[in-house]
């Protein structure tokens, strides 16, 4: 056995370093590895629905409708494809530009005898 210890120093004293540094350090690292897979499998599908809620608003912010006819287009064409009215002017058009006092719709109030 004298004859084992004296031929493995080194690789005795790299296992006790190892026997006594992996359970140490190792668990922890082992934890917040395992920690950030499940952040990153949560926040993975959070920032698809963002990216899928931003394109969906760009995109919606793209449609026209016809103030004629009713049709809707995507915005890339200047005339309406059902009528042929200008779709120009309604793009400049934004619901936000009105005024209150266009948009909503006054209400009085009666007695009833």
């Amino acid at each position: 056995m004298n004859y084992f210890l004296k031929a493995n120093k080194n690789l005795l004293t790299y296992l006790l370093i190892i026997l006594v540094v992996i359970p140490i350090f190792g668990i922890n690292f082992l934890v917040s590895f395992l920690g950030n897979i499940l952040l990153l499998l949560f926040l993975i599908p959070l920032l698809l629905v963002i990216l899928f809620l931003i394109g969906f608003n760009s995109y919606k912010s793209k449609i026209n409708t016809c103030n004629s006819c009713g049709a809707i287009s995507l915005g890339f064409s200047e005339t309406c494809i059902n009528c042929g009215a200008n779709l120009k002017n309604i793009s400049n058009q934004n619901q936000f530009d009105k005024r209150p006092s266009e948009s909503t719709i006054e209400v009085k109030a009666e007695e009833v005898k």
